[in-house]
């Protein structure tokens, strides 16, 4: 499948390489171009990762400084975007390989999902919200960061691979184990698909609706 974003992600990545050469050039206030472009979606994927708002914010501040200090390794920077996404994502991956962060508890896991603005905002429900977000706590975090990139933030696993690295068959293999696990702790047949025009199911007396209407993986 092609990434329809593509000539978006092109012109994204011109305009990221321009303000690189011109920080580098000495107008370092360019910089704060970057943060306003990349502050929030790397917030999100920070707590996706970590399940913690505190640590998450720390973090992105922390990737920023670093991209910034070692700005002149960024080889290419039209590719900037993934470059500074994978100075976050090695950074999370530490913060949990901490002995510490072992187990997160539901109680480290805010609701991951609130004020949603990708198809995670067909989730209406506060409570059904947190409970995701505590079974998304007891993945493993390359499960639910795929699950949180591909069916809460909306990318497409070509924009994903692009990002982490990884390929589209990995990324797609990760994304439905974390459905399973999902549909498993939430005791529904899909966490991820309701049929467009549907009611809510209703299973043991507790309302689910989905977290997007998507096509099945192939």
């Amino acid at each position: 499948m092609t990434d329809a974003r593509g000539p978006a992600r092109e012109e994204e990545g011109r305009l990221d390489a321009d303000i690189v050469a011109r920080v580098l050039a000495g107008d370092t206030e360019q910089y704060a171009l970057i943060v306003e472009r990349y502050q929030r979606a790397l917030y999100r994927h920070a707590v996706a990762m970590v399940l913690d708002h505190d640590a998450a914010a720390d973090m992105v501040q922390d990737a920023f400084i670093r991209a910034y200090t070692n700005l002149k390794e960024c080889r290419d920077p039209r590719r900037f975007r993934a470059w500074l996404f994978q100075t976050l994502r090695n950074r999370c991956l530490d913060y949990l390989k901490e002995p510490r962060r072992g187990h997160l508890r539901f109680d480290d896991a805010g609701p991951l999902l609130n004020n949603a603005d990708g198809p995670a905002s067909f989730v209406d429900s506060r409570e059904l919200r947190l409970d995701i977000t505590r079974a998304l706590a007891q993945l493993p975090p390359e499960q639910r960061e795929a699950f949180v990139m591909h069916y809460v933030d909306g990318l497409e696993y070509e924009s994903m691979t692009d990002l982490l690295g990884v390929s589209v068959s990995a990324l797609k293999m990760r994304a439905l184990r974390a459905r399973q696990a999902l549909s498993a702790a939430l005791r529904t047949p899909d966490v991820t698909y309701r049929p467009v025009g549907s009611s809510p199911k209703k299973t043991q007396g507790r309302q689910f609706v989905s977290v997007t209407a998507v096509e099945e993986e192939t």
